[in-house]
């Protein structure tokens, strides 16, 4: 259970990729003489990111490498913004979009859920990890998910932090009378 005074203080949502919003496979194959990248992520999270977006809470994507399923899948989820860097780098990319958005660290939830994440996890007010991570991630983790990562586990997280902020309700009743959030 997620804190209601901590999650009332939280403005931005942070989320791994790989491992977190995906069960961590990569297929790779060619196709016509091209290599293609290939991800599975979970419709569910994808509901979460509409009742999120709903909610007015922005998302964040910070992947800790380049790929081009998922700038498929965040542009298809209309993402906030989404940083594709290298793993070590991912805490100053995240401490340039605080900056840029004028946001402090304790504003800020972020799940992950391996060790490229444990600089961000370490800073954020309210660091998250799903059920399949490492004991390092999960040591910094005020809140861990039943689901793994790829499976639920951001929506678990999003219900999560609704319901604490008391908004849970109005974000199904506005979910189900306004057609256009209903894209995933």
């Amino acid at each position: 259970m997620i804190d209601p005074a901590l999650a009332g203080r939280i403005r931005l949502l942070g989320l791994d990729v790989d491992g977190v919003l995906t069960d961590n496979g990569i297929f790779l194959g060619p196709v016509d003489g091209r290599p293609v990248e290939l991800k599975r992520f979970d419709i569910q999270d994808g509901l979460g990111h509409v009742l999120l977006r709903t909610a007015g809470l922005p998302v964040v994507w910070v992947s800790g490498r380049h790929s081009e399923a998922t700038a498929l899948r965040a542009r298809e989820l209309a993402i906030d913004e989404l940083l594709q860097v290298p793993g070590p780098r991912k805490l100053e990319a995240v401490g340039d979009l605080l900056q840029r958005r004028s946001l402090g660290w304790e504003e800020v939830a972020f799940v992950g859920d391996d060790l490229a994440d444990l600089q961000v996890l370490r800073r954020v007010g309210l660091p998250i990890a799903v059920a399949n991570a490492v004991a390092e991630v999960k040591a910094v983790a005020s809140f861990v998910t039943r689901a793994p990562g790829g499976h639920g586990a951001v929506r678990e997280v999003v219900e999560a932090l609704l319901r604490a902020r008391g908004v849970w309700p109005e974000m199904l009743e506005r979910y189900f009378s306004e057609p256009a959030a209903r894209a995933l």
